[in-house]
């Protein structure tokens, strides 16, 4: 059986965001789904997500996590 790793979205106001340039689709593992996240957060910061939390099956493994540098 294998897992379903995804990302939830978040804008500003910490509500789920869907849409173009927003993956919908699971991946395999954990570490695919981190490796997207690090290829693609500039981007997404850019198309106004804030914060993303990993599922894994539905249930949340951490997150919400901030896509902007902490200060």
């Amino acid at each position: 059986m294998s897992a379903d790793w995804t990302w939830l979205f978040l804008d500003a106001h910490g509500e789920p965001m869907q849409g173009e340039g927003l993956t919908t689709s699971g991946f395999p593992t954990q570490s695919d789904a981190e490796s997207y996240l690090g290829e693609s957060w500039r981007e997404l910061l850019e198309g106004g997500v804030e914060a993303v939390t990993l599922r894994e099956d539905g249930t949340v493994v951490y997150g919400p996590m901030s896509l902007r540098a902490s200060e």
